[in-house]
């Protein structure tokens, strides 16, 4: 398509349905929006189940919730909008829906999801040594909109986030967030990685992470005693998020509070198990290098074994994570 001058009363939609840290990573590219087309109205259809992740961005003028169980009525009320251009971040089948049935002039951006099918099944790495957030904004570069290189953003309202005081005494001189929460059970940290990790750091633990993990939190703590905290399942996003924005340091497997946390400043140690950073989802903190460090067993001849992660490692091994040095991983973070 030809280059797009958007006129006074633009209104752009930016499509990102899931997950919670896809969605975060998508914030550069609104805030560039926002800020460098300051006449456009810049809207954002996600899934309504991840409308926290954005719904509290000043950036974003209105979002719209995706209903999967009634697309025709999410169609009609995106149809009212009359939108002038779409960003389709999220690039399936359901936002191709969205962007037939809208039949406006849009742009995407190449998932690179060749390379990746290479990676998995024959490990041969073709791609490209860029971030995900930099190929986001091959979506918008038709619209002269380029990054501004200030990282992630995620706003907790005041009214939503965590208390200090609310944290137990232990954790007055300073703690370690580690989280346990991932989609997948390949992209989460064991239980024995975590205990050989907390054994080591200098600071308290809290865990976190949703219901799903809180028996994993329980194991965690009958092990490691006082040293840890079990949050999983008892908090919020915004409650979880206030919580990494208060600890010194964050150990994280490849999932969404690991982009949070990006976006937060905090000092981030990402453990990557059958996916890899080259995929471009590691912490995203341009000019603050020193604060997020990618931890992998690296040669592995079975990684990557997945795009997404998935239900078990198929050599039933799990060397991935396992092989993680825990000692490496403690040192770095008692740095902080």
């Amino acid at each position: 398509m030809d280059d797009i001058q958007p006129p006074s009363q633009t209104k752009i939609l930016i499509i990102r349905l899931s997950s919670i840290g896809d969605i975060v990573l998508t914030t550069p590219v609104v805030r560039a929006l926002d800020e460098q087309l300051p006449d456009a109205e810049i809207h954002f259809l996600v899934r309504k189940d991840n409308m926290p992740v954005v719904e509290t961005n000043p950036h974003i003028h209105k979002v719209h919730a995706y209903d999967p169980d009634n697309v025709s009525k999410t169609i009609a009320e995106l149809k009212e909008e009359q939108f002038s251009v779409v960003i389709d971040l999220q690039k399936t089948l359901r936002s191709r829906q969205v962007l037939r049935k809208l039949k406006v002039p849009f742009y995407t951006f190449n998932k690179h999801n060749f390379e990746k099918w290479l990676c998995v099944h024959f490990k041969m790495n073709g791609l490209p040594e860029t971030h995900i957030v930099e190929r986001y904004f091959e979506a918008v570069k038709m619209l002269n909109v380029h990054n501004d290189h200030k990282g992630l953003e995620f706003y907790i309202p005041e009214d939503q986030g965590f208390d200090e005081d609310d944290l137990p005494m232990m954790f007055e001189d300073g703690f370690v967030a580690i989280v346990l929460a991932a989609q997948h059970f390949t992209k989460r940290i064991p239980v024995s990685k975590v205990v050989e990790i907390g054994s080591i750091l200098h600071k308290p633990i809290m865990l976190l992470g949703g219901k799903d993990v809180y028996e994993v939190g329980e194991q965690v703590v009958s092990q490691l005693g006082e040293r840890a905290t079990n949050g999983c399942g008892k908090y919020t996003l915004y409650q979880s998020a206030a919580i990494l924005q208060h600890a010194d340091c964050v150990i994280t497997g490849d999932t969404g509070l690991m982009h949070i946390s990006a976006a937060l400043h905090k000092p981030t140690a990402a453990l990557f198990g059958a996916t890899i950073p080259e995929y471009g989802y590691y912490p995203y903190m341009p000019g603050e290098r020193n604060k997020f460090r990618n931890f992998e067993v690296c040669p592995l001849r079975c990684r990557p074994c997945s795009k997404f992660g998935s239900s078990r490692c198929k050599r039933k091994h799990f060397k991935c994570m396992k092989n993680i040095s825990a000692t490496e991983v403690a040192e770095w973070v008692n740095r902080f």
